[in-house]
């Protein structure tokens, strides 16, 4: 399926090019995603997705096939599999920014393979579903963008030594927050998430109906 988003960023086209490439930087914009490693042109790492009571995790790889710096553009060629199963995923994303009343304007072309669970949803579901995404990594990314960066305060003359002073205790580190998965139903909305329950309901009753048949004949 081919899917299409834009979105806008407050910021010169060339601080957000050099942002949407420092993959460390966005990471924790990118809903679902953990990114493991990323040597500059490939991303390793995982997705998760939770259709319902299930939650499904990619992992696999995203390639930087294209990086024009004069045109904005980009090309990323991702492939990932399910650790608890057969479903795969493979998308070819493109990318391009463009000057837009002094901040970026940004196009994203997607195209997108599917197979396992997520595939029931469908086109119109999963457009749905990456408007929602986008907005929020749109969201995210201007934030970031916006904050200040560091800066590498010139060297002070050297103080003279002092008397040793007692250790301060350290601070027991901060357990890592897991990821939070990308819920399809819950972000989809309630009339999508409607339209898909009402699509399982009558599955199961399909299902329920075919059962007492055999039931009766057998």
């Amino acid at each position: 399926m081919e899917l299409h988003h834009e979105f806008t960023v407050p910021v010169p086209v060339d601080d957000a090019w050099r942002a949407l490439l420092d993959v460390e930087r966005i990471a924790p914009c990118m809903p679902g995603a953990t990114v493991d490693d990323y040597d500059g042109k490939t991303v390793t790492g995982s997705v998760k997705v939770k259709v319902g009571p299930i939650t499904v995790t990619y992992r696999g790889t995203a390639v930087f096939e294209e990086q024009d710096d004069s045109a904005h553009r980009m090309v990323l060629i991702a492939n990932g599999k399910e650790t608890r199963g057969q479903g795969t995923a493979r998308a070819t994303v493109t990318g391009t920014l463009a000057e837009s009343d002094g901040g970026t304007a940004v196009s994203v072309r997607t195209d997108l393979t599917v197979t396992g669970r997520p595939a029931q949803f469908g086109r119109g579901v999963m457009a749905e579903v990456g408007d929602k995404l986008v907005g929020q990594f749109a969201e995210c990314l201007a934030r970031r963008l916006e904050e200040p960066t560091e800066r590498t305060e010139p060297a002070g003359p050297v103080e003279p030594l002092r008397s040793a002073q007692p250790v301060q205790p350290v601070p027991p580190v901060q357990p890592v927050q897991p990821v939070e998965p990308i819920d399809l139903l819950r972000t989809a909305g309630p009339p999508v998430a409607k339209r898909v329950g009402v699509a399982v309901a009558t599955a199961l009753l399909a299902l329920v109906f075919v059962r007492i048949r055999r039931h009766r004949h057998a």
